[in-house]
């Protein structure tokens, strides 16, 4: 039991090292007058047309980004929740 929690540890450390180097990244996409940084965990950083910049679209598109990112991650665990069942009862019911 002590050797899955330490597994789960060092499993949840690697996906905060990721995390923060995701967070690092940028991309940067330039399209006729219109820029975009964002970074490597999803958030527009910087929003741009013909030089023009507005935080409330940012943060508004940020919003959207991370409600959409909410919505795959239930549907998600609603499937891994699935799976687990019908793996439970591929196994006969045994423990």
């Amino acid at each position: 039991m002590f050797d899955k929690l330490k597994q789960l540890k060092q499993m949840r450390d690697q996906a905060l090292k990721i995390q923060q180097q995701l967070q690092a990244e940028e991309i940067v996409v330039e399209r006729g007058n219109v820029r975009v940084v964002i970074s490597g965990d999803q958030k527009i950083k910087e929003l741009s047309v013909g030089g023009i910049s507005s935080d409330e679209v940012i943060n508004a598109l940020n919003d959207a980004i991370k409600q959409s990112q909410q919505l795959a991650a239930k549907k998600l665990q609603e499937m891994s929740g699935g799976l687990t069942g019908m793996m439970q009862g591929l196994g006969g019911g045994t423990s």
